[in-house]
């Protein structure tokens, strides 16, 4: 099931999208895709709705985040062996944990502003987790049932705010707009074997990122279990668990970073594909 929310920002209305491509309205069974609704017996009961009694949604409306109600963002730094090789950072002996701003989150193809003063404003494709119930010192092997679905996530980053200004990771990582998610929250049973995904990023039709979830240092099971001992994962709450190789930062001879006018085209097999468009600062 590829669940998602459409419309304006702050107005959006429940959906699905459909085996044939075509996007169906759930507002007239649930009243948002939100936290109440990611539970097993939730997304049963939406499972088991005919998508074609559901009305169609015509013309091609805006896709906001495709669930709503998250009150953490969690990431996870040098998740792939050879990003950190790229970024020239050792491989790490436990999951690296920051958090982005949820005030940085918006639709999958709404337009990325670079913050003010940026200079080295960076990509990051990556497998997005969302959870579904309560986790909290959950066991490996029990990890994966807190998961409502998984979701596309361009982790945008400000480098040098990010490495250069002192303290933590965050300060790069929760600007404003950098947290595209979507398009659609793909249930698990859709998702198959999230630890074989291909995942690729372009910028202005050059591939940047060309990866898969394979290599991942941690697993998916491994960080919602590790990062549950540190805090209480709730529903609709997010894990970003970390990007391939490719980012701008690494690019040789010279990092590549983004500018007013770029356009990223990002995605990750069966879990859909992103678009954006890079703007300059503004109030």
């Amino acid at each position: 099931m590829k669940l998602l929310r459409y419309g304006p920002a702050g107005h959006e209305l429940p959906g699905l999208l459909d085996a044939q491509g075509n996007l169906r309205s759930l507002s007239g069974s649930i009243p948002d895709v939100d936290a109440a609704h990611l539970s097993p017996r939730s997304l049963a009961r939406l499972a088991a709705i005919d998508p074609a009694t559901l009305p169609a949604v015509s013309g091609k409306p805006r896709l906001g985040v495709p669930f709503a109600g998250t009150r953490k963002f969690i990431a996870i730094g040098l998740n792939y062996a050879d990003h950190a090789a790229e970024s020239n950072m050792p491989i790490p002996a436990e999951p690296v944990v920051f958090t982005k701003a949820v005030s940085c989150l918006q639709g999958p193809n709404d337009d990325v502003m670079l913050p003010k003063d940026s200079k080295k404003t960076d990509w990051e494709v990556e497998l997005g987790v969302v959870i579904g119930t309560t986790a909290r010192y959950v066991e490996e092997r029990d990890a994966l049932e807190h998961v409502a679905g998984y979701v596309v996530v361009n982790d945008l980053s400000e480098r040098e705010y990010q490495i250069e200004r002192g303290g933590t990771w965050d300060k790069g990582k929760g600007c404003d707009t950098f947290g595209p998610v979507g398009p659609w929250l793909v249930t698990p049973d859709e998702a198959g074997d999230v630890q074989n995904l291909g995942m690729w990023l372009e910028v202005n039709d050059t591939r940047m990122q060309d990866g898969n979830t394979r290599t991942m240092i941690f697993g998916v099971a491994t960080l919602i279990s590790y990062v549950s001992r540190f805090m209480t994962l709730e529903p609709g709450d997010i894990i970003t668990t970390g990007t391939p190789p490719g980012v701008g930062m690494g690019r040789k001879p010279e990092p590549v970073y983004l500018k007013p006018g770029d356009r990223m085209r990002l995605g990750i097999e069966k879990l859909g594909e992103q678009a954006q468009t890079v703007y300059a600062w503004r109030r």
